[in-house]
């Protein structure tokens, strides 16, 4: 892979959400709850109404309303699972751009699932971009996390972080062999912007103002639109470092 040419600030990731109206067992319509094991997620609510619903170790289950202007990010670990309650929009962005579409991302199927990689593998996996095949596997797919997700949640309400914790070893158990494809995009990515913030500082603290003499600007539009995400319809952005869904995401 090579350094990224014209990355967004900081190498973040980012994508457009509307959010699944799909009702699930628990009568909430919304997304399929998953956490990330490297990467810190931002929602920077744009229309609607809804909430996000999270589950970690410090601070148990938990709700926070989203509403036009609301921002609210979660790191990794963080079990997320978006609430739609009308019309919910959302812009996302993701920490270390390329990492979350390579396979950061890990759903809350239940225990059987997880311990199974051809399992989890076929259950995460959409079969198709588009059409009547991916739509009910999208359903699905989200309906398998909501169950495991409820055990956990109803786990944790009793005081119980066991399922939790196991649900966190099994989450590395299936990214580990997803790892050293993801250091260069790391590398590449928002590694390279921080150090190029360092070399800037170091140029301008001698006077030297080379590096504004590459200024430019760059500008893009959705590469895919209303592409089946975890949360919801997806807006994809092709961006310099960025790999598309695997239809995981």
């Amino acid at each position: 892979m090579t350094a990224m040419s014209a990355p967004l600030p900081g190498g973040v990731g980012l994508s457009h959400i509307s959010a699944y109206e799909w009702e699930a067992a628990d009568g909430v319509c919304g997304g399929s709850p998953h956490l990330h094991l490297a990467c810190t997620e931002a929602y920077v609510v744009t229309a609607g109404r809804g909430a996000v619903q999270t589950l970690t170790l410090a601070d148990g289950f938990s709700e926070t309303p989203l509403e036009p202007g609301s921002v609210v990010w979660f790191t990794p670990g963080t079990i997320h699972r978006m609430v739609q309650g009308g019309g919910l929009r959302v812009t996302v962005l993701m920490q270390n751009s390329g990492l979350p579409e390579a396979g950061d991302a890990v759903f809350t199927f239940p225990p059987e699932v997880l311990a199974d990689p051809e399992r989890y593998a076929a259950a995460a996996t959409l079969p198709a971009k588009e059409g009547p095949e991916a739509d009910t596997a999208a359903r699905r797919r989200r309906d398998l996390a909501i169950e495991g997700y409820l055990t956990l949640r109803a786990a944790a309400e009793k005081g119980d972080d066991a399922p939790l914790r196991a649900f966190h070893e099994a989450a590395a158990r299936i990214v580990a062999p997803k790892v050293k494809e993801w250091e260069p995009r790391w590398r590449d990515g928002a590694l390279a912007a921080a150090r190029r913030t360092g070399e800037q500082l170091t140029a301008l603290a001698a006077g030297d103002a080379g590096h504004l003499a590459e200024a430019r600007v760059t500008a893009t539009g959705p590469s895919r639109r209303g592409g089946y995400g975890m949360c919801g319809r997806r807006d994809e952005y092709e961006l310099p470092g960025v790999t598309l869904p695997y239809y995981g995401e």
